[in-house]
């Protein structure tokens, strides 16, 4: 027997045992004729106790860190207690010990405050993941998984597995292919998500079906993106939108619950996707703090005098505003004291190339009722507190304003406010809104492909009232990005995205489940009948025989767990991660295979 107890397990009432430990050596202090060994393993440190018969043969045969050893001796009570961790009251009096393994000197140093970056730390995940603080990450992943496993099984869903090699039908993301050996010339794909799989479950009367499956796309990475990432997928027959909505905020408070001790009792806001848009500049709004985006533009410009509070004040010929195609405020609590230095500090963050704006106006109400800014040469007090008014701003507040193309600026100044609310100490990871957003458009515009493609994809219902205009209207579309404004653009989607912290952690629809309504789906994507019936005529065929109303939600799992644990990036909280190129820098993967592969695989490498 390597061990009869772990490192993290005994206490006061286990002195007087013998017991034997096993693990790593997280440090050594000498102290004269005695040393000190602190062994970690999974389950926390315990300080072992070499006495002097000992200590000479640790002389001859030194310890380093990460050495493997095992060690019996006697629980005893401490006499310097460390009370900052559970083992600290007592000590192994160690009789004997074995050294299992040696170690190299490691890269860089196991603890906390490590002194390895990312590159290297990512090179030796394998010493990487034995620090506590990753540990804990991945501890805190095992219980959300565990969570969401109970959660579901009490409300009867079933985990059923979806293949991995699929076929390739590439209307989202990029795929990832795999060669067929067998089929010279001809390719699987990865699953970008198990969506028809699920769907096909369903029609097989499978009506609670979830996987924590893993998902693939060909995606250029940042913080929150990998190659490959892990869905907790779900999907229910015989629904509407409302019940969707119950089941899951209840997985997700049911996961505040059980892993961090969270009553989170309060009703999960609706919002629809248009007013997070207008209010807050983006589809996922951080709704902890307030600090709503004000479109001034109309009131500014309304054939070319200014109209607020039932008053017409002249033009003021200022080009910045006069030419733009959008006018967008946000008013900042007790920001009018700042320094002209603070102002300008914002605005050349507004230039930064990730943002890309010209510059910023702002105007300030000072506590004493006077307003200033930095257009007065073209705006009087009384235009500028006719716009400090029509944005609700008190005295004391300050108004940023950015102005350009819609679309730009909309961006721009969301990140505007999100970066105002991380400054000012709004964005408490430890504090958890969860939110919401419904009533999508069906289908948007894409400036990447030149093309309307499906905002969710392609199986999401239309809004019930809605579903009678796809199916009775017939556009005769063959490629829609002919078309400037697509015949179905203002049909909503029944869908929606649940955000938690402005992350959007999950997304899913009513899906379509009449052929005839799916068909036309893909006609107003601009598929032909014949490029339907190829990419998806196993799905078609299947809705012919009996398909029931369903629907479903995937939650982004690595997202989701990151956030609980007050972190940035998802690679935190996965195992063996991507680097931010995609590559595994540990295994040296993506690599070349040798020219005896490509040639079973009927592939040949282009120069």
């Amino acid at each position: 027997m390597y061990r009869t107890h772990d490192c993290g397990e005994l206490r006061l009432g286990d002195v007087s045992r013998e017991v034997t430990l096993a693990g790593w050596v997280q440090s050594i202090r000498k102290f004269g004729s005695i040393s000190f060994i602190d062994l970690r393993d999974r389950y926390g440190i315990t300080q072992l106790l070499i006495g002097e018969a000992l200590n000479e043969y640790l002389t001859e045969t030194p310890l380093g860190r990460e050495f493997v050893i095992q060690a019996t001796g006697i629980v005893s009570e401490r006499s310097n207690k460390n009370l900052q961790i559970p083992t600290g009251e007592i000590e192994i009096k160690v009789s004997r010990f074995t050294i299992l393994n040696k170690s190299a000197t490691p890269p860089f140093t196991i603890q906390d405050d490590t002194d390895g970056g990312d590159d290297l730390r990512m090179k030796y995940r394998y010493l990487d993941l034995r620090r506590n603080e990753v540990k804990k990450n991945l501890e805190l992943r095992y219980a959300v998984n565990r969570a969401a496993r109970d959660y579901l099984h009490q409300q009867k869903f079933m985990d059923i597995e979806t293949p991995f090699l699929i076929k390739s039908t590439p209307e989202g993301a990029r795929d990832f292919v795999v060669p067929s050996r067998m089929n010279p010339g001809q390719f699987y794909a990865l699953p970008q998500s198990p969506q028809t799989f699920k769907q096909l479950l369903m029609v097989s009367g499978y009506d609670r079906y979830y996987q924590v499956v893993k998902c693939f796309r060909d995606e250029d990475l940042r913080a929150d993106r990998q190659p490959e990432f892990t869905q907790i997928d779900c999907e229910m027959s015989f629904i509407e939108q409302d019940d969707i909505l119950r089941m899951f905020e209840g997985l997700i408070k049911f996961i505040f619950k059980q892993v961090k001790g969270i009553d989170y009792t309060e009703s999960v806001e609706r919002m629809s996707w248009e007013d997070a848009m207008w209010n807050y500049g983006n589809d996922k709004p951080d709704i902890r703090f307030d600090m709503k985006i004000t479109n001034i533009k109309s009131p500014l410009k309304r054939n070319g005098a200014l109209e607020a509070e039932g008053q017409i004040i002249g033009h003021a010929n200022f080009n910045v505003f006069d030419q733009a195609e959008t006018i967008l405020a946000i008013s900042i609590p007790a920001a009018a004291a700042w320094t002209r230095k603070q102002f300008d500090a914002w605005t050349d963050w507004v230039k930064r190339p990730q943002i890309g704006m010209q510059g910023l106006v702002y105007i300030r109400y000072n506590e004493d009722g006077t307003i200033k800014s930095s257009v007065d040469k073209f705006y009087n007090e009384e235009r500028l507190a006719a716009i400090a008014g029509f944005c609700e701003a008190k005295k004391g507040d300050a108004i940023l304003i950015l102005a350009g193309r819609e679309e730009k600026t909309r961006k721009a100044i969301s990140e505007l406010r999100l970066e105002m609310g991380e400054q000012m100490g709004l964005r408490n990871k430890d504090e958890f809104k969860l939110l919401w957003v419904l009533d999508f458009p069906l289908f948007e515009y894409s400036e990447e492909d030149n093309r309307w493609v499906a905002r969710h994809h392609p199986f999401t219902a239309p809004k019930p009232d809605q579903i009678a205009v796809m199916i009775n209207n017939d556009p005769a579309i063959r490629r829609a990005e002919q078309y400037l404004e697509h015949p179905y653009a203002g049909i909503k989607a029944n869908a929606y995205d649940m955000v938690l912290n402005g992350n959007e952690i999950g997304g899913g629809s009513i899906r379509i489940y009449q052929r005839e309504l799916q068909e036309k789906m893909f006609d107003a994507l601009g598929m032909t009948r014949e490029e339907a019936n190829h990419k998806f005529g196993f799905l078609l065929g299947a809705f012919e025989y009996g398909a029931p109303p369903h629907g479903g939600i995937a939650f982004g799992f690595d997202r989701l767990c990151a956030i609980l644990g007050g972190s940035e990036s998802i690679r935190d909280f996965i195992a063996f991660p991507k680097n931010n190129s995609g590559r595994d820098v540990m295994l040296d993967a993506p690599s070349t295979i040798d020219d005896k592969q490509l040639n079973e695989l009927s592939i040949e490498i282009k120069a």
